[in-house]
């Protein structure tokens, strides 16, 4: 029995965890089977407070892991395979180690990015390829990128990307765009973005660790090019890890947990969500961090008001 169960070790689950362990919640923390979340798989991370000279984005959640072991959270590799909300204390099913149970639960579980699943893309993640132009665009100031969709998220990150890069190259399978009217015109009017349309990603090329170009095939033509790039930009889309919940909690049209406004209470009391499975908007480490931060003490003032159990007492 626990007072407070973590799903998920990104920001905000281990920022979770910090304030939660320093409180004397002795929360138990269950990775996923991508520890630390997405920042595992960027380089260099130039936009996190407290670091003028950037850090690493696996450094930085080790340092977030090592911090919140010190204060005392205990960690427990695992994927949650089915969570039971219907009564307190919620039970919590992890593959390989069984059912556990917790007063409370912070979910923090995260969104995946889509990919494109073409050979060279997860290979050269952080080494051109990227799903986040506002974390990594700063990288490729004065140098030609690619972003591969068509919906608004492509037409905003390529717009932003022309802030740095020299030119963007929109590219899109079909010959319309899923976007809105406003995003498209806004994209179309930006001298910079280049348009191919109709073509279908192959392959990423890339050679001594770096991406140089996209391999495309024109739907009409059946003809195979290769685009030269410096970077490549999959911007089709993410998809909050959610499925575990089978429904037990209220959710958007697209997936994300809804929580309160203000808040990150969701519509059962005693859980709470932070960090990217609610957030679809922002999608920031620093801001994944401060809604843990808001988690872990609204999840205090919960158990506080509920008068939990002094488990530790309990189990001596």
């Amino acid at each position: 029995m626990r007072k407070v169960i973590i799903l998920g070790t990104g920001p905000a689950g281990l920022t979770a965890a910090i304030y939660l362990a320093r409180a004397n919640m002795q929360p138990l923390v269950i990775e996923g089977n991508q520890p630390g979340g997405q920042l595992t798989i960027t380089t260099e991370v130039e936009n996190f407070p407290g670091f003028p000279d950037g850090i690493m984005g696996p450094e930085l959640m080790e340092n977030m892991r090592k911090q919140a072991e010190r204060f005392g959270a205990e960690f427990m590799r695992g994927w949650v395979t089915d969570v039971d909300l219907s009564k307190r204390p919620f039970t919590v099913s992890v593959e390989e180690q069984g059912d556990m149970q917790a007063e409370s639960l912070v979910i923090s579980t995260g969104a995946s990015a889509k990919l494109l699943g073409i050979p060279g893309e997860t290979e050269n993640m952080g080494r051109g390829v990227s799903a986040c132009a506002t974390c990594d665009g700063f990288f490729f100031r004065g140098k030609k990128v690619i972003v591969v969709g068509g919906g608004d998220s492509a037409m905003e990150e390529a717009n932003f990307l022309t802030r740095f890069a020299s030119e963007v190259q929109l590219v899109h399978r079909r010959n319309e765009l899923r976007a809105s009217k406003i995003m498209q015109d806004r994209a179309q009017k930006n001298e910079k973005i280049h348009w191919s349309l109709n073509v279908a990603p192959l392959e990423v090329v890339a050679e001594n660790n770096r991406v140089t170009g996209l391999k495309v095939t024109n739907n009409e033509t059946g003809k195979e090019e290769i685009i030269p790039t410096d970077g490549i930009f999959v911007a089709i889309g993410h998809k909050p890890n959610t499925e575990f919940l089978k429904g037990q909690l209220d959710t958007d049209e697209l997936g994300y947990i809804k929580v309160k406004p203000g808040t990150t209470e969701t519509n059962i009391p005693g859980v709470f969500a932070c960090g990217d499975v609610q957030d679809h908007i922002y999608r920031q480490a620093v801001t994944a961090a401060g809604s843990g931060c808001m988690a872990a003490l609204e999840c205090e003032r919960f158990l506080e008001g509920q008068g939990a159990m002094d488990w530790s007492k309990s189990l001596s």
